[in-house]
């Protein structure tokens, strides 16, 4: 099972995103290019689809850019992958919509639902905060270290 890109990228985005908004300061689309190496032209689509989810908005005026459109800690990673995926799916035929012809009689499909479920859950549990603390704790560790 892979993720994708966007879902990756946005997930990078956000952190540059949510560090500003928890300044209450919006971020410059380039600048997010620039601190997470992502090309603007690719963080266009990226941005497009934060905004269709609601994730983010674009303030504009003398101080434009983006910015979050609730609190960090109220944006898990399930929200922001949702923004890109029409859900976790570690296999097709869990999917919604999907008919497998052996779903009344195959026991690994309970193996793989439960998988499924663990993996949504898990990217419940995390929030945007929980990436912008650990970002803090690892950039802080980096520092201390050159500062040696």
């Amino acid at each position: 099972m892979k993720f994708s890109t966007k879902t990756r990228y946005g997930i990078r985005a956000m952190q540059e995103i949510g560090k500003y908004s928890l300044e209450s300061k919006p971020i410059f689309q380039k600048e997010i290019a620039k601190k997470q190496g992502i090309s603007v032209k690719y963080l266009d689509h990226i941005i497009s689809g934060l905004k269709s989810a609601g994730l983010v908005v674009n303030i504009r005026g003398k101080k434009s850019g983006y910015k979050l459109t609730r609190n960090p800690s109220e944006i898990t990673l399930l929200d922001i992958h949702n923004a890109f995926e029409p859900g976790i799916c570690v296999i097709d035929c869990l999917a919604e919509g999907v008919e497998c012809s052996y779903d009344d009689n195959c026991a690994a499909q309970g193996f793989w639902g439960g998988l499924n479920n663990i993996v949504v859950e898990y990217f419940q549990s995390f929030t945007l905060q929980d990436l912008i603390d650990k970002q803090h704790l690892i950039d802080d560790d980096v520092a201390s270290k050159v500062s040696r």
